[in-house]
């Protein structure tokens, strides 16, 4: 079938027909191209293009780091950005993998300033800046190609922002607890704030919003765990994975099945990281190391069933 598909692509090459001519002669095959294939490719096929350019002008700038001078420089950053600027203003085709560009210009120009002039500024307030300034050119392009990574860049200022007002240290404490349930909090009014009801008003689409709580997911549960196996953080522990289960409850009563797997899992992995802090925690001693295993093994194995088949049989409910 697929050998005599492609004939039949390349006979309306030969003989050059339309794009109607050519979706008649592959309809004799009984099978049509999925709706909305072609639109979907082509926009596929602009954002990565928009991505590479701008991983382009990253390694050219810094490629000729040493050989162009600071107005050279300011210049180059300075006109992609603007050029970006105008032709998604201009050219509404293009206006998502130009946003894009320009988010991405955006980000180059303000790390260029801060190594530049080393005003002193930590990087979650470049990020925040950054996220800042860009969130006018995503409501204005209306897209998830702008929208899901600023979503990265706000979330990432928050976790920068923790991490600077720790003093710089990975190492989590009593007194950072506050800063972190301050994080999770504007990481969910986010998260409702970019809500498929809200759309009218800021354009984001579905996944722009899986972003947003991916990102929530991942922080919520990496502090979680860090503080696991910590000693003495166990309140901030228990703390920091509730907003895993309020997730997983929320999106089970009404919600999207991608954002309620990845919630799902994350809940998965807080609780075998708990099961294997308690089995295989040395302050309670070696013991049977082998009997640990097979017992975390035997957990993690039902566990991973039980979640399976409890969100088939969601999926067949909303199904």
């Amino acid at each position: 079938m697929n050998d005599l598909r492609n004939a039949l692509h390349q006979l309306a090459l030969q003989h050059g027909l339309s794009p109607s001519q050519h979706q008649a002669l592959l309809a004799l095959l009984g099978r049509q191209e999925p709706p909305q294939l072609a639109a979907r490719g082509t926009m596929a096929l602009r954002l990565i293009a928009a991505l590479l350019i701008g991983f382009g002008l990253v390694l050219w700038v810094a490629a000729n780091w040493a050989d162009w001078g600071r107005v050279t420089q300011f210049a180059l950053l300075q006109g992609v950005l603007a050029a970006s600027l105008l032709g998604s203003w201009a050219l509404p085709r293009f206006s998502a993998g130009l946003g894009l560009l320009a988010l991405l210009a955006l980000g180059a120009l303000l790390a260029f300033f801060g190594q530049t002039y080393q005003t002193g500024a930590d990087p979650w307030q470049l990020f925040a800046l950054w996220a800042l300034l860009a969130l006018p050119l995503a409501l204005a392009v209306r897209h998830d190609a702008v929208w899901a990574p600023w979503t990265l860049v706000a979330s990432v200022a928050m976790a920068l922002g923790v991490h600077a007002y720790a003093g710089q240290r990975w190492q989590l404490t009593a007194e950072v607890l506050p800063l972190q349930l301050a994080a999770c909090l504007g990481l969910a009014l986010l998260l409702l704030a970019l809500a498929p009801w809200a759309r009218p008003w800021h354009g984001a689409g579905l996944w722009a919003w899986r972003a947003q709580g991916l990102w929530a997911l991942l922080l919520a549960g990496g502090w979680s765990l860090v503080a696991l196996f910590d000693a003495g953080l166990h309140l901030q522990t228990l703390l920091l994975a509730a907003p895993l289960l309020l997730a997983v409850l929320l999106l089970w009563r009404q919600g999207d099945g991608v954002l309620l797997t990845c919630a799902a899992a994350a809940l998965d992995l807080w609780l075998l990281a708990v099961l294997g802090h308690c089995l295989f925690d040395d302050s309670g001693g070696h013991g049977d190391w082998l009997g640990q295993v097979f017992l975390f093994g035997l957990g993690a194995a039902l566990l991973l069933a039980v979640t399976v088949q409890l969100l088939l049989r969601r999926h067949r409910e909303q199904a």
